[in-house]
């Protein structure tokens, strides 16, 4: 696919290359930073909305993958191993639910590179709730199935986007270790490469539900892994932010401080051990931006405390909706911290969020962000 160029060119105090894809209702964009310029293009796969973005930094010119999703078509996943300028889709659906399952893919939801120890390996978060395995890149992909067959399955209830795995965190120290986080049946982890799970929620509370302390059934929003300490895992929740220091075995409410514990988003800082990031709502019936500013919030002590981050941002009253997985860091020295909103804005920091600037306006409603260092 082609696009047409646009449009918005700006200038941030940091010199190091950095490519920058925005998905959209309608679309993907693509920034790329030069010498400390920003130029945005797109958009790619038009009139289709992108939910998830993947930017495998593991190859030679990093791959980027795309799910988007056709009102004609359907979903799919396609990839661009020239940083966005052509895209590929594989002769056969890549991501394809087995006839006995009965079930047809919705959405792709994630799109997850594995770390170093598994190179090739790409990980699908999926709705209705499952997760597929490719070892070729991202051209093909499998479903996992004992995650498909858990007994708890029969059990896991939609949230409010649909049942959906849209969180996969692997562990660089492990290949074998990995961790999902589903709407809403809350997070899973597999030891063994995945041929068997566990629930991981202890002490993440569902306060929507009788018992407000159930093995599974957590509306889990994002999960985001410490770069130094990497049995360290951040959740956002419906209701709750929480920190886990054993790999997700217990979880702590690390949310006091904050204007609302209500939220979507979180991410951690690519190299810095204890920091994290997230973007407060007012409420699940009320979901505007808490106090109505545009504010992300960031903790350097592990959720000890957090300091509102505002310089450079919208000052007035605000309601730009920050979704699940529009807020994110790049790789860069010091890194990019970078979200997107429903009202179609984008915002980057170049210095870990200390001061913002605005990158875009009048998109269509921002999905997904994702930014890596391409040097």
């Amino acid at each position: 696919m082609t696009s047409g160029k646009t449009s918005k060119t700006s200038k941030i105090s940091h010199t190091t290359d950095v490519l920058l894809a925005v998905g959209t209702r309608k679309g993907l964009f693509i920034g790329r930073r030069r010498r400390g310029d920003w130029e945005l293009s797109g958009p790619h796969f038009a009139a289709q909305a992108v939910y998830s973005i993947g930017i495998d930094t593991r190859r030679p010119t990093p791959r980027v993958l795309a799910g988007a999703d056709s009102a004609h078509w359907g979903p799919s996943v396609f990839h661009s191993d020239d940083l966005g300028e052509t895209w590929r889709e594989p002769p056969r659906p890549p991501v394809k639910y087995p006839p006995d399952t009965q079930t047809s893919l919705e959405r792709v939801w994630q799109l997850h590179p594995a770390g170093p120890a598994a190179p090739d390996v790409v990980y699908a978060g999926t709705e209705p709730g499952g997760l597929f395995r490719s070892a070729d890149g991202g051209e093909t992909f499998e479903l996992v199935r004992p995650l498909w067959d858990h007994p708890s399955r029969e059990r896991w209830e939609p949230g409010g986007g649909g049942l959906a795995v849209h969180t996969v965190i692997t562990d660089p120290r492990d290949a074998d270790a990995v961790t999902v986080a589903v709407s809403a049946a809350g997070v899973f982890r597999t030891k063994d490469g995945g041929r068997s799970w566990a629930p991981s929620n202890s002490g993440v509370k569902a306060v929507f539900l009788p018992d407000p302390d159930p093995e599974f059934g957590q509306c889990v929003h994002k999960i985001a892994q410490d770069p130094v300490d990497r049995d360290r895992l951040y959740l956002q929740n419906h209701w709750g932010v929480y920190r886990s220091d054993d790999a997700g075995a217990k979880w702590t409410d690390i949310g006091g401080g904050l204007p609302s514990d209500f939220g979507f988003a979180t991410a951690a800082h690519p190299r810095r051990a204890d920091v994290a990031y997230v973007f407060p709502i007012t409420a699940d019936i009320d979901r505007v931006p808490a106090d109505h500013r545009c504010r992300v919030y960031r903790t350097e002590d592990a959720g000890g405390s957090w300091q509102a981050l505002s310089d450079g941002l919208p000052q007035e009253d605000h309601y730009g909706t920050v979704l699940r997985d529009a807020l994110c860091v790049d790789d860069a020295d010091p890194a990019g911290v970078y979200f997107g909103n429903r009202n179609g804005e984008v915002f980057a920091s170049a210095d870990d969020g200390d001061s913002w600037q605005q990158l875009a306006a009048h998109l269509p409603d921002v999905l997904c962000v994702r930014a890596a260092a391409v040097g």
